[in-house]
């Protein structure tokens, strides 16, 4: 079963480029500057930030639905990212190296089904919740944070 994994769009976050820090503190957001490599992952490229990059840590509301679920979470945002990362069949260099908590929702945003697992083997878990029609989409989320790392849908 083909399934595709998408980062977010740049556009809720391109007004936050280039602010002051005083700025974007009035919105309750971090800029940080990146001093390790991995440990900044950017949401929308879905790739760790380099050292010396600048991201944004703020809050996103990574599950809307109106339903007990809706959630929202740290994320950091490369300053600066525009292309939203899409692949098909491929879990991103991203997630392979962190344990990933993935959560499978119906299109009321129920939650259906949910587990951990290490990023190096998640695609047979991605292939186990899509088998479940009642599942329409995962979420993935970093395990340890509880951030949100990305969004999976059936190809």
């Amino acid at each position: 079963m083909d399934f595709k994994i998408s980062g977010l769009s740049a556009e809720p976050f391109r007004d936050l480029y280039g602010k002051s820090d005083a700025e974007l503190s009035g919105v309750g957001v971090i800029r940080m500057t990146v001093d390790r490599e991995p440990g900044y992952p950017d949401r929308i490229e879905m790739r760790d930030a380099h050292v010396g990059e600048t991201v944004l840590l703020l809050n996103h509301v990574c599950q809307p639905a109106d339903s007990p679920y809706r959630a929202s979470h740290a994320i950091f945002v490369r300053e600066g990212a525009e292309e939203t990362y899409e692949s098909v069949n491929e879990i991103p260099p991203v997630m392979r190296h962190r344990l990933l908590s993935l959560r499978g929702f119906d299109y009321t945003g129920m939650m259906i089904d949910a587990d951990v697992v290490s990023g190096v083997d998640a695609v047979q878990l991605v292939h186990k919740f899509l088998a479940n029609q009642q599942i329409s989409y995962i979420h993935v989320h970093n395990a340890k944070q509880g951030c949100y790392s990305g969004r999976i849908d059936r190809v």
